[in-house]
């Protein structure tokens, strides 16, 4: 048998290594075949689709240089970038530890259950070679033999358990394909032709593998016929195979899209159950997740923003067009699982009233534009505090609400939807860069008249949305009902184990003109009938009667304060019943 030959070496190449599990450390060592004489390197400070700057180089230690085994004089310029003075005629040979024990789908993971990493955490960026091809090897780990690896990356040659070397055309490429490992759940099926891998971390043996394999199938058919007809086949789809990659914990949530893979954490409880068919809220959630990140395959990771054509990774990249790439496609991840059949409509109509009045419950949708939301992500919307319900409004929710009433104006207009916008957007801007100015292109080229008027008032401005007259004309009705004690008092708060926090006083609720302030311990209320202790918000009613006034007793800096409160008796939340035109018209 003919021995394999050996690698060719890219001009950029790392190995990497599970150096030590129970201390969190990666080892890293990263190989330039033809350095410059002064060789810049540089850690990303963010990772695209999480628009925060991040800081990963904190986690990065005992970096140095070489050159056939002798050391190169090293520099540190800022934060993240280091300079090497290096010989150009020699490979320079680049070592480092990463500590890793940031269990989210952002950065990176090591312990003895289990590794994950994003190459933003993990691999210096070769400044001038960024642009050239990479190689990616991944040792496996001596003490955990049961180990396996799944990436979206190129394979170049691994073994059987997926360890081994991968490939990727630039930086860009590598920074796009996170890497699991552990001992994990894995199984594949096929969508339009094209072969999807799910593989599950932490799962609960209870856990239905095969219907979270079936439901993610109808996801994937639908998001595909979606985008490329009825008829699509393999060669229509923009990428090759697509990898989930699902880490199942106590208590936690989110994803993180990519090229041709996502990264994906859901709460244990949140997965479907051997014997359980019936779908509860926590799975509907997951797959709703399943749904949004899949949909970005085409809406933010190929047709995206001309601002993120190439990502600049030393700072922010602004953008003021997160209303329509996650907005967008929040509105379509709850409307294409309706589509696939995994919820019915009054599912969806739940899912649509959920967010509706989580916007109309947000002081700063009259404070901020969901554009100026979109710029201000990097730090508003990614660093919440306090005040940021009153300061900010969401790009996902109000974007998603956007689309609706241009989906919704449209089926009035009759002729087109906004599938057909999604579609002419795709095929106008062949699937890459695009900017507002291509959204009201295709607005006037489908509808026939101009929507700068819509675009001003309903992305750049703080007005309120048309959303009754657009829903009723689809047979939805609003229906307005008494809140909840929160919001008719304009309060966030916590009950932990008998404790009653305010976390948020929302701008100009009773909560706010009685002096409530966020973390005020609220311990009780007065009475003229005397005093009562409160250990959830929901008891106020019981404890109030008909009486609408009261002191609230709160505890704050340890100082005790009483403050005069009027419950208002008018504040309503939204409640859509949608009649039987609606059925035949919308959703579908």
């Amino acid at each position: 048998m003919a021995k394999p030959r050996p690698l060719a070496l890219a001009p950029v190449a790392y190995r990497i290594s599970a150096a030590d599990p129970s201390a969190h450390h990666w080892q890293v060592v990263m190989t330039l075949q033809h350095p410059a004489a002064v060789q810049g390197l540089q850690l990303p400070v963010w990772i695209p689709g999480s628009y925060m700057v991040r800081e990963f180089s904190k986690h990065l230690q005992d970096l140095s240089c070489s050159q056939a085994g002798r050391s190169c004089s090293l520099t540190q310029m800022d934060k993240a970038r280091w300079e090497v003075r290096a010989d150009p005629g020699q490979p320079l040979e680049i070592r480092y530890t990463v500590y890793a024990l940031d269990n989210s789908v952002r950065s990176a993971w090591l312990d003895s259950a289990r590794g994950f990493f994003n190459a933003t955490s993990l691999c210096l960026i070769a400044q001038g070679c960024d642009a050239q091809p990479h190689t990616l090897e991944l040792v496996p780990p001596a003490a955990h033999p049961s180990w396996r690896l799944a990436t979206g990356l190129s394979v170049q040659r691994v073994d059987s358990r997926g360890f081994g070397v991968y490939q990727a055309a630039d930086y860009d490429e590598l920074a796009d394909c996170p890497v699991e490992m552990g001992d994990f759940w894995r199984a594949e099926f096929e969508a339009c032709g094209v072969v999807h891998r799910v593989v599950v971390a932490g799962a609960l043996p209870s856990f239905d593998r095969e219907r979270l394999l079936r439901d993610t199938q109808k996801i994937c058919e639908t998001a595909i016929h979606f985008w490329h007809g009825a008829s699509a086949q393999a060669v229509d789809v923009p990428f090759r195979h697509y990898t989930f990659l699902l880490n199942a914990v106590d208590d936690n949530y989110g994803g993180l899209e990519h090229r041709n893979s996502t990264a994906l954490i859901a709460a244990r409880r949140d997965l479907p159950r051997l014997g359980e068919p019936k779908t509860s809220e926590g799975y509907t959630t997951l797959l709703g997740l399943i749904s949004h990140e899949y949909f970005h395959t085409w809406n933010v990771k190929r047709l995206r923003p001309a601002a993120f054509a190439r990502y600049d990774y030393s700072r922010e990249n602004y953008t003021d067009l997160l209303w329509f790439f996650e907005g967008f496609t929040s509105y379509y991840d709850d409307l294409l699982l309706r589509r696939a059949g995994l919820i019915d409509d009054a599912a969806y109509m739940r899912l649509l009233n959920k967010s509706i009045n989580q916007v109309l419950q947000a002081p700063g949708r009259k404070v901020q534009s969901v554009a100026q939301a979109s710029w201000d992500a990097w730090i508003k919307y990614y660093r919440q505090d306090e005040n940021t319900p009153n300061a900010t409004i969401s790009y996902y929710q109000k974007g998603a609400l956007v689309a609706l009433c241009i989906d919704l104006t449209l089926r009035q207009q009759g002729g087109a939807t906004l599938d057909d916008v999604m579609r002419a957007l795709w095929q106008r801007c062949q699937g890459g860069p695009m900017d507002e100015a291509d959204v009201l292109a295709v607005l006037h080229t489908l509808s026939g008249r101009s929507w700068a008027k819509e675009i001003r008032a309903w992305v750049h401005g703080t007005r309120e949305l048309p959303l009754r007259p657009l829903l009723a004309s689809q047979d939805v009705q609003v229906h307005e009902d008494p809140a909840q004690a929160a919001q008719r008092l304009g309060l966030r708060v916590t009950e932990t184990g008998g404790v009653l926090r305010i976390k948020t006083v929302l701008q100009g609720g009773a909560a706010q003109r009685a002096g409530l302030c966020a973390g005020d311990e609220w311990l009780g209320v007065e009475l003229a009938s005397g005093g009562w202790r409160l250990s959830k918000l929901d008891e106020l009613g019981a404890v109030l009667g008909p009486a609408r006034s009261c002191v609230a007793l709160v505890s704050r800096d340890k100082r005790l304060l009483r403050l005069p409160l009027t419950v208002p008796a008018s504040v309503t939340t939204w409640r859509l019943a949608a009649g039987s035109r609606a059925k035949d018209a919308w959703p579908a």
